[in-house]
């Protein structure tokens, strides 16, 4: 199951932030078809927002045919994204970098902009 962590001072709604971590935990492996998200009461409880916000966030992910909601039962994922499991060669790599730049002096934000740019380099936002 996933477990929701907000950041208040991102800046980012927080259904969009509900939004953003269960797309990457479905990118991930993390969640797979037919896995239960959390119901609302459940991420209320550990985060302390509004149920309502809980509500909006998967009814967007529900609106973009990643999850169903069955009456009495739950919020249900119905399908992933992506390819790059949560135990990819790659993550270990990405995690080796990260220490690496770490080690560096980098901070997070650093960090952030200079993955972004090779992202950038490498994934045009018009090539999706």
């Amino acid at each position: 199951m996933v477990a929701y962590r907000i950041d208040r001072r991102s800046g980012v709604a927080t259904y969009v932030q509900i939004v953003q971590q269960t797309k990457q935990a479905l990118r991930l492996g993390l969640l797979e078809p037919g896995d239960k998200l959390p119901t609302a009461r459940e991420v209320v409880e550990a985060t302390a927002i509004n149920p309502n916000t809980v509500l909006k966030a998967y009814r967007e992910l529900e609106r973009e045919g990643l999850v169903e909601a069955r009456r009495g039962l739950g919020t249900f994922v119905r399908r992933t994204l992506g390819a790059a499991p949560a135990d990819s060669p790659l993550r270990e790599e990405l995690d080796a970098w990260a220490l690496s730049a770490r080690t560096a002096g980098l901070d997070r934000e650093d960090v952030a902009a200079l993955f972004g740019s090779v992202l950038d380099a490498h994934f045009p936002k018009g090539d999706q």
